[in-house]
């Protein structure tokens, strides 16, 4: 019996990765039948699964390599084709050999991204990303078609849905580095001002769901950007005329 208990507590992550596979599956059915809003939700929900598997695993110190290889195939699967999917029946279909090559590149930078954080990730700065992680590249599209789905006035601009996508996947083979907030070393005098910030993006969240969302994803998509291109100019700036 306690064998039993063991092999369960043993595969339980691994549920939850299964899980995030099975609905970037029916969000692929849902966005090909073009319930493109069902199909969003649907990926957010394997955010959720994707979130969940690890920490089961380090909760019940099941982790395996196993886990982590199929965590990885899982995310190439709901982050990775599931998005490009959704934009590609949304937008690309009408913009024909470019719609497909852009969602051909996401998918293909999304696995280099993976591929290379795993072979980077016991080396790196555990408070920093290189590159957009995948997950916050699905969320950023996938937010988006939201946002063209609420208002009619975008439905027009497909070509800046496909422009965003075609963005994101560079960012995530790119060596920009983002803020990760699994581990925040506040100073005091940050402590409140943090708090301050937490509380006003909650209260615009909750008075604006989609477009707060929208408007955080997309300010972090573009903080990583600004912020390189701030450092340049600024090395640039100090650099010794020779």
């Amino acid at each position: 019996m306690g064998n039993r208990n063991f092999q369960f507590i043993y595969i339980l992550p691994n549920l939850f990765t299964a899980a995030s596979i099975f609905t970037a599956v029916i969000s692929m059915v849902s966005a090909a039948h073009g319930q493109f809003e069902k199909a969003v939700w649907l990926i957010f929900l394997s955010l959720l699964f994707d979130g969940l598997d690890g920490r089961v695993a380090r909760l019940t110190h099941t982790t395996s390599k196993f886990g982590v290889e199929f965590d990885s195939l899982a995310d190439i699967v709901a982050f990775g084709v599931a998005p490009a999917l959704l934009v590609y029946f949304y937008a690309g279909e009408d913009y024909g050999r470019f719609g497909v090559l852009v969602m051909a590149l996401y998918i293909i930078f999304g696995a280099v991204r993976l591929a290379r954080f795993n072979v980077m990730s016991l080396d790196t700065d555990p408070t920093v990303f290189i590159g957009v992680p995948i997950p916050t590249a699905a969320t950023f599209v996938s937010v988006w078609v939201l946002m063209f789905e609420r208002y009619e006035t975008l439905h027009g601009f497909g070509w800046l849905l496909l422009s965003g996508m075609l963005l994101v996947s560079l960012l995530m083979v790119s060596n920009i580095r983002y803020p990760s907030f699994k581990k925040l070393n506040l100073k005091k005098p940050m402590v409140t001002k943090t708090l301050i910030l937490m509380i006003s993006l909650a209260s615009l969240m909750y008075l604006y769901p989609v477009e707060g969302f929208t408007i955080i994803i997309s300010l972090y998509i573009l903080w990583g950007v600004g912020r390189t291109i701030h450092t340049m100019m600024t090395k640039k700036r100090i650099s010794p005329k020779t």
